[in-house]
């Protein structure tokens, strides 16, 4: 379990958790990206494109939830998530085509 930012009492411990937390965040979007590949094996069956514009928008909102109920600014959520759902559907495109 993470430690709490105020149990942190010097630079050296802050920095070590700031660093596992990175480390774990890039272990998550790793999964996701895996699971966008899946995404790539199962929409053709389905007849979907890549960009589903609906999907985005109800992926960003519920991440601007998320961030509001964790005390984060929604806006940096949004543009980050925006950033990482373009980087997936590029991903997806290039195998699947742009689709309609």
């Amino acid at each position: 379990m993470p430690a709490s930012p105020s149990q942190l009492t010097t630079m050296i411990d802050l920095r070590a958790e700031i660093d596992a937390t990175d480390k774990a965040l890039v272990k998550l979007l790793a999964h996701r990206a895996g699971l966008i590949d899946r995404a790539i094996e199962i929409k053709p069956g389905e007849g979907l494109p890549a960009r589903i514009e609906a999907r985005v928008e109800e992926v960003v909102g519920k991440v601007r939830a998320s961030a509001l109920a964790e005390a984060l600014d929604p806006e940096l959520v949004e543009a980050l998530w925006r950033l990482l759902i373009d980087w997936s559907i590029a991903r997806e495109e290039k195998v699947l085509g742009t689709g309609t």
